[in-house]
C-alpha cells in the first residue's frame, strides 16, 4: 500500500515535469495484480491449510485483527469478451450496496461485466462471502481520460450477512460534510502492493495511515491540474508512502472523536512507475458525491 500506481490512468512524473498519461487500468494493474494474488494464495494455502477467512491480516509487516477493516471487500472484475480477472476493493455502505471507483467498472478501454465482491475475508480468492453482481451505475459525469468524478455504486442482488467482520461504513455527517479533512490523518486499505521492492500486489489486505492534504497543493506536486478538481481529495506522499496498484476503489477512512470509521475517500489514482516517491494520492472526495450516493442507496 506504500506507492502509487494511477488506477485509471496513470500519471508519469519526472523531476521536473508530467511527461507522460497512460490509460487502461485493467490491462497495466490490475489484471497482472489478480493473478499474482491467485498464485500467492495457492502457496500460502499450500504450506498452511489453517489460513481462512479468519487469519489475521498484514499491514505493515505486522498483525493485525481480521476485523481490521471490516467495511472493506475486495472484488474480482470480470470482462466482456476475454477470460481472466482484474482486481479492486469498495467499501461497504448498507448491506447490500458498495462504492467503488468508477474506472473499476470501465477504465476508458476494458469494459467489466461482473463484479465478484468478497466480505470478510483477508484472501481474494478463498473465504468469507461472496456475491457477484452486474448491477453498476457510475457517476454520470465520470470522465475516464482524467478520472473525473472516480465513483461508482454497487448493488447487490441480496443482503449481506454483517457481522464482527462484515460492517458497512457510515457516510460523513453533520459538520464533517462541509470538512475538507485538510491535515487529518486517515487509513486506506487494499491490497496493492506494499513497497517498490515488493514488485506485485499484495496477498493479504494491507493498510496505511495518510495525511490529507489541500487541492492546490496537490495539484502543484503533481505539476498538473488535470486530475485535481473539487471532487478529489488528495493524501501526502511524505515518507513514501500512499495507495498502489490493486488499492483502487478502495476506502480511504477517517475516524470521529469516538474512534469509529466514517468514509471519506475512493481510491482513485497513484504515480505510477514508483511507490515510494513522495507524491500525493488521490480519491474521490466522498462529500463531493453525497447526493449521488445518497440516490442509490
Amino acid at each position: 500500500m506504500r506507492a502509487l500506481v494511477l488506477f485509471g490512468l496513470s500519471l508519469v512524473v519526472s523531476a521536473s515535469a508530467l511527461v507522460e498519461v497512460q490509460t487502461n487500468y485493467h490491462d497495466s494493474v490490475g489484471i497482472p495484480a489478480a493473478e499474482r494474488i491467485r498464485v500467492l494464495e495457492e502457496e500460502i494455502l499450500a504450506k498452511n491449510p489453517q489460513v481462512n477467512s479468519n487469519a489475521n491480516r498484514i499491514i505493515g509487516g505486522a498483525l493485525a485483527p481480521a476485523n481490521a477493516h471490516p467495511h472493506f471487500a475486495g472484488m474480482l472484475v470480470s470482462f466482456v469478451g476475454m477470460a481472466g480477472n482484474s482486481v479492486c476493493g469498495a467499501s461497504l455502505l448498507s448491506p447490500n450496496r458498495l462504492v467503488t471507483a468508477a474506472h473499476c467498472w470501465f477504465d476508458g478501454t476494458r469494459q467489466a461485466w461482473q463484479f465478484l465482491v468478497i466480505l470478510g475475508s483477508n484472501l481474494l480468492y478463498s473465504g468469507g462471502e461472496r456475491i457477484a453482481t452486474s448491477h453498476v451505475i457510475m457517476h454520470p459525469n465520470y470522465y475516464p481520460r482524467f478520472l473525473t468524478n472516480d465513483i461508482a455504486m454497487i448493488y447487490l442482488p441480496r443482503n449481506a450477512m454483517t457481522n464482527f467482520n462484515v460492517r458497512p461504513i457510515r457516510l460523513p455527517n453533520n459538520s464533517e460534510v462541509w470538512s475538507t479533512f485538510e491535515r487529518d490523518w486517515a487509513v486506506a486499505a487494499g491490497f496493492g502492493k506494499t513497497s517498490d521492492q515488493q514488485g506485485h500486489a499484495s496477498s493479504v489486505v494491507s493498510h496505511v495511515a495518510l495525511q490529507v492534504i489541500n487541492n492546490n497543493q496537490c495539484a502543484q506536486l503533481l505539476q498538473s491540474n488535470n486530475f485535481v478538481s473539487s471532487g478529489t481529495l488528495c493524501t501526502s506522499g511524505f515518507g513514501g508512502v500512499g495507495i498502489c496498484g490493486g488499492d483502487s476503489g478502495g476506502p480511504l477512512a477517517a475516524y470521529d472523536n469516538d474512534g469509529q470509521p466514517f468514509l471519506i475517500g475512493v481510491s482513485s489514482f497513484a504515480i505510477t512507475n514508483g511507490c515510494q516517491r513522495s507524491l500525493p494520492s488521490g480519491f474521490a472526495r466522498v462529500t463531493s458525491y453525497l447526493n449521488f450516493i445518497h440516490q442509490h442507496m
